[in-house]
């Protein structure tokens, strides 16, 4: 890739950290707008010309979130390694970029939860890019900023989607630029040059609802109302009536209940090249039961999907590890080919998000006994009394279907993102 043509915007982001007195830039606004990939490519070129022998960080939600967004991309990059050697070493999360007896280390790091302050107290820092800096908790950001203190000439680069207006780095960072001597771009996808009317198009019709706000529009704005818009309004859009016959592969979600939930299990079969996602069968029971009758009644739920469908995975609520324990040995004596891994509970605005995006693109199916999981979809709201994006679970919605589902399709996230 090279950077012929950018957008005013985007020639912003290379100017700033020569000529300007600020000490930070932020970039925000909508997907697909050309931030990231200016702000790793300034990043680096400011700091082989302002530095030599400097350490730097890269922060991201996780070290493999980084290597997908910033480092496989700056690999890519030509006008980057025309000029420089650039070197990645991922058993210790090191980029290295030299050139011409220049040569400076860029450290990965990842802010995934509180905990994560720990893993960059120490170092001094010359420079930090924070990549989706709104996913990131505050005491990981602000260790990070803390770390570069003691450097002069030192600049924080940071770039977000739009998350909620009670967000804390909204409030701290964006409404508070001047006050922070930072540069504040918005961008809305318009500012990113490479992209075609017929591109701006499609992406406009790939999120409804907050989404829509968030990641087209650009807005930090609360979570409010029905979740599944579109599927409440058109459902029958979304019903089969009779099995697919390209199924290729099923996973099983199963969440269980307490406290008034229901033990839910959902079934969902994934098409050729995984372009289709279709919830095939359903198991819901909100009722008090004991251990040994909720086994029976997972493994005939189980044993009828794989009289169907290719069944061999189930991903169960990690939190009940005693249930989980029972199930693996009443699966081992029933000698059924089946197994039980722990749901992997991604946050819920990631699973509500690529459930939105599948359903946008009209790849996203229910067949119509599938009753509870239907409802669920069509009545499921936003919390408005959460600062956070949150499902509302007061006891009135099914949300355990839901969650069922999701478990179901959290491993095959990416690769049904890419197909």
């Amino acid at each position: 890739m090279t950077f012929s043509v950018l957008s005013p915007k985007q020639k912003i982001i290379f100017k700033w950290c020569y000529n300007s007195d600020k000490t930070a830039i932020i970039c925000d606004g909508a997907v697909r707008s050309g931030k990231t990939v200016c702000m790793i490519t300034s990043f680096i070129l400011w700091a082989m010309k302002c530095f030599n022998g400097g350490i730097f960080g890269i922060c991201g939600k996780t070290v493999r979130s980084v290597e997908r967004n910033i480092i496989s991309p700056l690999m890519d990059i030509a006008d980057i390694n025309a000029y420089f050697k650039v070197n990645y070493l991922r058993s210790r999360n090191l980029l290295t970029v030299e050139n011409c007896g220049v040569k400076n280390s860029f450290y990965i790091f990842g802010g995934r939860d509180e905990s994560s302050y720990m893993l960059i107290q120490g170092i001094t820092l010359s420079g930090v890019l924070f990549d989706e800096v709104a996913l990131m908790p505050r005491s990981f950001v602000e260790q990070a900023i803390t770390r570069t203190l003691s450097v002069e000439n030192a600049k924080l680069w940071f770039n977000c989607n739009p998350d909620n207006q009670f967000h804390w780095f909204y409030n701290e960072w964006i409404k508070k630029a001047d006050e922070k001597n930072a540069l504040h771009l918005h961008f809305l996808m318009s500012d990113n040059p490479i992209l075609t009317k017929k591109q701006l198009e499609n992406a406009e019709r790939q999120f409804t609802g907050v989404f829509h706000d968030r990641y087209i529009k650009g807005l930090w704005i609360s979570a409010e109302g029905v979740i599944y818009k579109d599927f409440a309004d058109n459902t029958e859009r979304y019903i089969l009536d009779k099995f697919p016959d390209d199924i290729i592969q099923c996973n099983i979600g199963f969440d269980f209940g307490g406290n008034g939930s229901a033990h839910a299990g959902i079934c969902t079969g994934f098409s050729k090249r995984l372009q289709k996602v279709i919830i095939l069968e359903e198991f819901y029971l909100k009722e008090i039961v004991s251990p040994a009758r909720l086994e029976s009644e997972i493994i005939n739920f189980v044993r009828k999907c794989q009289s169907r469908f290719p069944v061999f995975d189930g991903y169960f609520d990690s939190a009940e590890t005693t249930l989980i324990k029972g199930l693996k040995t009443a699966f081992a004596k029933e000698r059924m080919s089946f197994n039980i891994h722990n749901a992997r509970k991604s946050p819920i605005t990631d699973r509500i998000s690529f459930t939105n995006l599948i359903m946008s693109q009209g790849r996203f199916f229910i067949m119509k006994n599938c009753r509870h999981v239907i409802e669920a979809f069509r009545s499921a709201v936003w919390d408005s009394k959460s600062p956070c994006d949150k499902r509302l679970d007061d006891g009135n919605y099914n949300i355990d279907s839901l969650d069922a589902f999701e478990y179901s399709i959290e491993p095959m996230i990416n690769d049904l993102i890419e197909s």
